[in-house]
């Protein structure tokens, strides 16, 4: 029974040692908590007035705003992952018995709880400037639901970009990609008001079917597929990335 319980141990311990490393980072965890807020409030006070959606442009922008929170901070994981993997610590942790997988768990775990603590706090600010829901309580479950399962998905890719970069640096430039893919999505504008060539790309990006899931169910209007295509979206970046993070882990602990 105890090595069947060992692993999740592990990555407990990994995941408390992972938000003790964010809490003493205190630079970097206020730019994550602060960057999504400061973005939010740009969009709507500098750009909002002049896009027009059909609504209030808070009301619209909001769930884009979500996502790229979850998007920025999910992407430092890749950073902390090529910390650990250049300083040496992996050997020490493997001497100890701590499987590649429980150190990895711990740190999407930690982004995950990072993540969720940014996610309420911009939330919190957008009820504030004007966000006004209308979901009921299953709706709430469903769209906190669909964000948990791409919080996960994305730590996992970044983890994996984390094993893929040789250098922290190397692996910082997977934050650009991550703040760009909610641009050519329907995060801030209507896709329709894009050009034409861009269509296809915004129509069918993970992004998108995320943040028309998140949008209709907060606001109580129909979704029709797009949870059914978020979900999916997730479960495959979730399968693969956690696959070449473990092929990732032996190969650069051989």
């Amino acid at each position: 029974m105890s090595d069947v319980l060992t692993p999740a141990v592990n990555a407990l311990t990994m995941t408390g040692r992972c938000i003790r490393l964010s809490r003493r980072n205190v630079d970097s965890l206020i730019t994550s908590l602060m960057l999504p807020l400061m973005l939010m409030l740009v969009f709507i006070y500098f750009f909002g007035g002049a896009i027009n959606t059909g609504t209030e442009y808070v009301t619209y922008v909001l769930p884009g705003i979500l996502v790229l929170c979850a998007a920025f901070g999910s992407s430092a994981t890749a950073v902390r992952v090529s910390e650990d993997m250049k300083d040496g610590i992996i050997d020490r942790f493997r001497s100890l018995d701590i499987g590649g997988a429980s150190i990895l768990a711990g740190h999407v775990a930690a982004s995950t709880v990072r993540n969720l603590l940014s996610t309420v706090l911009v939330l919190g600010v957008g009820l504030l400037i004007g966000f006004r829901p209308s979901a009921s309580a299953a709706g709430w479950l469903a769209a906190a639901g669909i964000l948990l399962v791409f919080l996960v998905a994305i730590s996992w890719l970044s983890a994996a970009v984390g094993l893929l970069a040789r250098t922290p640096d190397a692996a910082g430039g997977f934050t650009f990609f991550m703040m760009f893919l909610p641009y050519p999505s329907s995060a801030f504008v209507p896709i329709h008001t894009m050009p034409t060539w861009l269509h296809g790309f915004a129509d069918n990006q993970p992004v998108t079917p995320l943040i028309e899931s998140l949008r209709g169910l907060l606001h109580g209007t129909p979704v029709g597929s797009s949870p059914w295509v978020a979900l999916a979206w997730c479960g495959g970046i979730l399968a693969v990335a956690m696959g070449v993070s473990g092929v990732l882990f032996r190969v650069r602990t051989a």
